[in-house]
């Protein structure tokens, strides 16, 4: 690890204040060009006795705005301390986790897992317009119908074609010969482009695609292509928990992830991160913010440079080892928790370096969902799935208590059938 270091609670504290130094003081330095201040003093104290010990609510009420990208360029001066900040953070995700050579990536903290995956399909569309001449119309993305949401989305906005590829029920996997068959049906209707979104943990089942099944097809097809990752449920787990795992830029095939913080991580809502090699970026430049050191790069504009000091806190309080330490705890609990639907033949699907166990709805009785809040494939009924997620405030207790109440159902239904 080239970056990620497990700091002292002092030390996290020292850097940050550190940080904040660097950036305009709105309370006591004369700034008068900037559409920005402190949050409102009068409903946030900053002379409040407790955020001299919390360094995360100081930058919050500090307040400052990491507009732009600061992995490329120039940007606000105003604000240089904590966006170093940003950039530590986005050091240890793209070199140490997702293994991109030093100096050789761009990206940005999201606003999560939405906004980064848009961005990354915006870039790729105009990347193929600006250097490849291409028309909107040959463009089209991959996905599987697993894929979250943000993919029919983007291709709304951006008003591109979807070619959203069937599943296998059970394992959850893309069948290869009708992923070629819709390459090929595509191909003949005109496209030339294609952005593939493959996925790294998806929302509901936390199953992984193997990009290669997408380069293999593309390869043989002689076309023009980018490859996005969408971590955004995966990436804090995946890596760590699969040591072996090849899904990152050691494969030159693969050209930018998205990672959500606000999951995994457990850092505040409204916090994702999105990666990307060199070169590709500046398709999305908005030259006429001219007024922005740098101009913009990112889908959101303005962002709070708080969100990154939240994941770079969380990042350096675990450090490595303590972040392994916490996916393998979770990945235990998952384990036995599969262990106990096996013993009572309940189906389920999960992936194996995943905590997301997903069960059959045709086992779970409308008040076992009641009581355990857990959450449907589709809110209407045709629902066949059910999740749970095991996040750091699902332990054991929690599982064994559902593992009870499970029982009691099958053995309701079986005493019905049997009437």
């Amino acid at each position: 690890m080239h970056f990620w270091k497990k700091r002292t609670q002092i030390e996290r504290q020292l850097r940050i204040q550190q940080a904040l130094s660097e950036n305009v003081n709105f309370s006591h330095d004369t700034s008068l060009g900037y559409p920005a201040s402190k949050l409102d003093g009068k409903v946030f104290n900053e002379d409040a006795s407790f955020l001299k010990n919390a360094p995360i609510l100081q930058t919050y009420v500090a307040n400052p705005n990491h507009i732009g990208c600061h992995t490329f360029g120039h940007s606000e001066k105003a604000f240089k301390g904590t966006q170093e900040i940003e950039r530590e953070v986005l050091n240890v995700l793209a070199v140490d986790v997702f293994k991109v050579e030093l100096n050789s990536f761009d990206g940005y903290i999201a606003t999560g897992g939405t906004e980064a995956n848009i961005q990354a399909i915006w870039m790729y569309r105009n990347y193929f317009i600006n250097k490849l001449a291409a028309n909107s119309t040959e463009i089209i993305i991959i996905a599987s119908e697993d894929t979250h949401y943000s993919i029919p989305k983007a291709a709304n906005l951006l008003m591109l074609d979807w070619l959203k590829i069937p599943v296998d029920f059970k394992t959850r996997l893309i069948d290869s010969n009708i992923l070629e068959n819709k390459i090929i049906k595509a191909k003949i209707e005109g496209k030339k482009y294609f952005i593939v979104v493959s996925n790294l943990g998806t929302t509901m089942f936390g199953a992984v695609d193997d990009p290669n099944d997408y380069i293999q097809i593309l390869d043989k097809h002689h076309l023009n292509y980018k490859i996005h990752i969408d971590a955004a449920y995966g990436g804090f787990v995946y890596p760590f928990s699969n040591k072996a795992s090849s899904i990152n830029f050691e494969n030159p095939k693969i050209s930018s992830i998205t990672i959500d913080a606000h999951k995994m991580l457990q850092a505040p809502y409204g916090t994702g991160v999105f990666i990307c090699r060199k070169g590709l970026i500046e398709n999305v430049l908005t030259k006429e913010a001219e007024y922005v050191k740098g101009m913009d790069l990112t889908l959101c504009g303005s962002r709070s440079g708080a969100n990154a000091v939240a994941v770079w806190m969380i990042l350096f309080t675990y450090g490595t080892y303590g972040w392994c330490e916490k996916i393998r705890i979770l990945q235990m609990r998952t384990e036995w928790l599969c262990e106990q639907l096996q013993i009572l033949n309940v189906n389920y699907f999960r992936e194996s370096y995943m905590n997301i166990v997903t069960i059959d709805a045709s086992s779970i009785s409308p008040e076992l969902v009641e009581k355990y809040d857990l959450v449907p494939q589709k809110h209407d009924k045709n629902n066949q799935w059910y999740k749970i997620v095991i996040m750091d405030h699902v332990e054991i207790d929690h599982l064994f208590a559902f593992i009870s109440d499970l029982k009691i159902t099958i053995h309701k239904n079986i005493e019905i059938a049997l009437l």
